[in-house]
């Protein structure tokens, strides 16, 4: 028996919430019954088509009232989803085809599930031999029941970022996203009466379709969602939708609340109502201070209480929360000693003037235990950085690859995170970097995020557009390059002066040198799927 479905079943009986979707110019509200409803008809178009448990099948669509009910489809058929990467307009075609057709591949899909506005990648698709069924047809077909789930069912097969070339799925079962569902909800107080979730993320990646689509479909939530486009286009719609919904849960990475507090910067006073939103989750990447603090100044003539801004930590690994703020926390920041967390890599307390800031991410969720441990994985007390290992029930068992499945957690039950971290005293976590990312500079440990974050600070560079790639790795002394983008690309003086200002803002606030500054364009720097640094793809910017 699977709680997860059981649940879901149980919400679309009784529950008269549902999702809202077409804002700002066509809302139409969808009760979590009548997604069921469609659900049903979907899922007896899989039935013929041979869909059964243990299979998989791939999405491709992009609007919430098609996703649901196919994601539920296929529960119902006890298969297991995989949300395929989206093309941009930017996409080339072709080569997006062969990356996908590498996925269906890994993954063993039975079909892929087109739904608007992808329907033109029909033929593409056909073209590679990969079957395709729409979302139209397979809402025509006659309804069937849901078979009966288990537990150990893979439910989700998440692709990790930047999936393409050689990608890796992680697999949650339903039993992951029963406990780690209900571990969110138990920590930010989900009052699933009162609460309405405001929502922008894209669904193929973790946070927007396991947060924001499957734990209020399961729950009886009410979430109105629109399209990263919708957001990207007008981010002040955001803000609108917490006001005229009176939304009081949302979640995005740290780049969005930036653009965010700019809009509310420029708006006139009385332009939104935010008094009613009280948990806003910063995940999804790493989250700056200053960003924080800068929206809630900016919020403030709104109505927006500081203590809602929550920054996380989370990982598909282990479904979707590793860590949150309880409610009314707010950003807690641990001041340490910048020489002594480079040298000696423990995060000792400084009242200093050059503390670093580092942002906690809250407790770990209930039922995972987390430790800190060194390169012989003996583990480490408090306040010492090491690598971050987690175990518990919403843990992935495994990943699917192209060279088929791999464990995720070791004999013990502990899967790696591949972060740099450490605990405070009172269990707060704190996420310095990847490990694969750290630059070693003179028997320094330099976190790239610092880095970053510094070169962010000079006027010009585009917020959420600077990356710090590492050089001679492996080497006595490795050095590092960054890039950062900007609008003013065609002012040969500008570009100067950004250069140079950028040089001055890393070597004051992290006390190293870049070997190069490149200054490039709006678009230039590799990101993920999900809007995450790709900084091995940024190399080749850098040479």
């Amino acid at each position: 028996m699977s709680r997860f479905t059981d649940e879901m079943y149980e919400t679309a009986a009784s529950s008269d919430a549902g999702i809202v979707i077409g804002e700002p110019e066509h809302p139409a509200r969808h009760p979590w019954g009548r997604i069921h409803v469609v659900a049903r008809h979907v899922a007896g178009g899989l039935a013929a088509a041979g869909v059964g448990p243990g299979d998989s099948v791939a999405v491709l669509a992009g609007l919430p009232v098609d996703i649901a009910p196919v994601c539920q489809a296929i529960w119902m058929r006890r298969a297991a989803v995989t949300m395929l990467h989206q093309p941009t307009p930017r996409t080339d075609l072709e080569t997006w085809a062969r990356d996908t057709e590498v996925v269906v591949r890994m993954i063993g899909a039975h079909a892929v599930v087109l739904g608007s506005p992808f329907e033109a990648a029909a033929q593409v698709l056909a073209a590679h031999g990969i079957p395709v069924v729409t979302v139209g047809e397979l809402r025509g077909a006659h309804p069937v029941d849901a078979l009966d789930a288990l537990e150990s069912d893979v439910a989700l097969q998440q692709l990790t970022s930047g999936s393409t070339g050689s990608p890796k799925a992680v697999r949650i079962t339903h039993a992951n996203f029963h406990t780690n569902a209900y571990a969110m909800l138990d920590r930010i107080k989900f009052d699933v009466d009162s609460d309405v979730m405001i929502s922008w993320l894209p669904l193929f990646h973790d946070m927007g379709m396991v947060g924001f689509l499957t734990v209020p479909m399961q729950l009886g939530a009410e979430i109105v969602s629109v399209t990263p486009l919708d957001f990207l286009r007008t981010p002040m719609l955001w803000a609108e939708l917490m006001d005229r919904y009176r939304g009081t849960i949302s979640a995005a990475p740290n780049f969005a609340y930036s653009m965010l507090a700019r809009r509310l910067e420029q708006a006139p006073d009385g332009a939104v109502d935010l008094s009613s939103v009280r948990c806003l989750l910063n995940g999804a990447e790493p989250v700056d201070a200053d960003t924080v603090l800068t929206l809630a100044a900016a919020g403030e003539r709104f109505g927006l209480d500081p203590a809602a801004l929550a920054p996380t930590y989370g990982m598909a690994e282990v479904t979707l929360a590793v860590s949150l703020p309880s409610p009314g926390q707010g950003m807690v920041l641990d001041p340490v000693d910048p020489d002594l967390l480079a040298a000696m890599h423990r995060a000792v307390p400084s009242t200093r003037s050059n503390a670093r800031r580092m942002v906690t991410l809250g407790k770990l969720v209930s039922d995972l235990e987390g430790r800190v441990v060194d390169e012989d994985r003996n583990e480490l007390p408090a306040r010492c950085v090491g690598v971050l290992e987690v175990r518990g029930p919403s843990v992935t068992p495994g990943y699917l690859t192209t060279e088929g499945p791999r464990p995720a957690q070791d004999a013990d039950g502990w899967l790696d995170t591949g972060d740099v971290g450490y605990f405070t005293e009172d269990g707060l976590v704190v996420v310095c970097g990847r490990i694969k990312d750290v630059i070693i500079m003179g028997g320094r440990n330099v976190y790239p995020t610092d880095i970053e974050r510094a070169a962010l600070t000079v006027r010009g560079v585009r917020p959420g557009n600077a990356v710090a790639v590492r050089l001679d790795a492996g080497q006595k002394r490795e050095s590092f390059a960054v890039a950062v983008e900007t609008n003013a690309i065609d002012d040969p003086a500008e570009v100067h002066r950004i250069e140079r200002e950028v040089v001055h803002a890393v070597v004051s606030e992290v006390g190293v040198r870049p070997r190069t500054v490149a200054v490039l364009g709006p678009g230039s720097i590799p990101k993920t799927s999900s809007g995450k640094l790709r900084r091995t793809h940024s190399a080749s910017l850098l040479s």
